[in-house]
């Protein structure tokens, strides 16, 4: 009889939990550990309301050069920090020394953030502008890769949610 109650009881307070489920993303240069931590400031798969700020933590094990690029729920993508130069640790963004403030916009929904880490300086620069599905999110960020070994690059990436 005990158990039946604690089964029970078990049930009913695991029916009112949400499990999300993330899918593999399908980063292509992922592998080689150079990102040790990439989350936004209240932890990933936190949730902001429309204007509240952001910060962007990116904790490399070497000093290299960090892209951060933004997926929006609608599909639009935006480059946040370009080719900036960070030293092994932790670095925030935005910076003091950036001038600026990030403040989460609409759409509301998901919004997905990608770190892409190089140990030498890129010799192009990675600009998403529009619409962008997980494919072609995938590709740009691939193909922007192709010319770093394996050894020096790094791609992750983190998301949180907008309400």
């Amino acid at each position: 009889m005990r158990t039946a109650l604690l089964l029970g009881t078990l049930a009913l307070g695991l029916s009112a939990c949400t499990v999300t489920v993330r899918p593999n993303l399908g980063l292509q240069g992922s592998g080689s550990n150079l990102i040790a931590n990439l989350r936004p400031d209240r932890g990933e798969g936190s949730t902001y309301a429309l204007g509240e700020p952001l910060r962007i933590s990116v904790t490399t094990r070497t000093a290299g050069y960090v892209t951060l690029i933004a997926l929006q729920s609608n599909g639009y993508t935006s480059t946040l920090v370009r080719n900036i130069y960070v030293p092994a640790g932790t670095t925030t963004f935005p910076r003091a020394q950036d001038g600026v403030t990030f403040n989460v916009a609409e759409p509301r929904g998901l919004q997905r953030v990608r770190a892409i880490f190089t140990r030498v300086r890129p010799t192009t620069d990675l600009v998403l502008r529009g619409t962008y599905d997980d494919g072609r999110w995938n590709a740009s960020s691939s193909d922007y890769l192709q010319p770093y070994a394996a050894a020096d690059r790094d791609v992750q990436e983190t998301y949180l949610y907008i309400r």
